[in-house]
């Protein structure tokens, strides 16, 4: 068995270091989660949601999967969604992808790596839908680039459509759906221009963002 002592060597001094600090910050993190974000990003270890937007523990309720898409059947990331909108109250759901996401690569390339084929064919969808976008940039990097923003807008797309969000939007709840992209190379977040603060507002959105994009 591989030895993991590092690890919890690890966690130990970082609990150390936060009760210098703050003393009481473990007794009020226990008793309380009143996050005012969920955000939706994907599994890669180098885009963790916390830490690049200066959050704390506490401040942001968080899902992660493969390229970070929302599908309507994942009863797992509708789970999220629903606990986040009508029990902690969020008031934003961010989507966040990354450029350079091993998952859109893989769709974009139509790599065979085994089970995730499945899960990334939501990513392919995406290409397709903007098939004539893609093949007018010459560069492969730019059509994966292109592809990683165009996935984050369609899956903003999916969670303001989902019925938790439309819900929420009829009974007057505060809510709004954004969709950013991460660039690991330089750790900025950019917006993408893809917000959603009520339904009637969807299609314009949609269509300004994806048009933002081909200026």
């Amino acid at each position: 068995m591989n030895d993991l002592s590092h690890l919890l060597k690890n966690n130990r001094a970082w609990a150390e270091g936060v009760r210098e600090r703050e003393p009481d910050f473990f007794d009020q993190l226990a008793h309380l989660q009143t996050p005012e974000y969920l955000w939706i990003g994907c599994s890669d270890s180098r885009v963790p949601a916390n830490q690049i937007t200066g959050l704390a523990p506490g401040e942001v309720f968080v899902h992660r999967n493969v390229a970070n898409v929302v599908v309507h059947a994942d009863l797992n990331c509708l789970s999220v969604l629903q606990y986040a909108v009508d029990v902690l109250k969020v008031k934003h759901i961010i989507v966040c992808g990354h450029y350079g996401c091993g998952g859109v690569i893989a769709a974009h390339d139509h790599l065979k790596l085994g089970l995730v084929d499945n899960w990334l064919r939501h990513v392919q969808d995406v290409g397709q839908k903007h098939r004539d976008v893609l093949a007018g940039k010459k560069a492969r990097e730019d059509r994966i680039a292109r592809l990683c923003e165009l996935n984050v807008i369609e899956q903003v797309v999916n969670v303001a459509q989902t019925t938790v969000v439309q819900d929420a939007w009829a009974r007057g709840q505060t809510l709004t759906v954004h969709g950013w992209i991460y660039g690991i190379q330089d750790g900025l977040i950019r917006d993408l221009g893809m917000s959603v603060a009520q339904a009637e507002d969807l299609q314009a959105r949609y269509a300004s963002a994806v048009g933002a994009g081909e200026r």
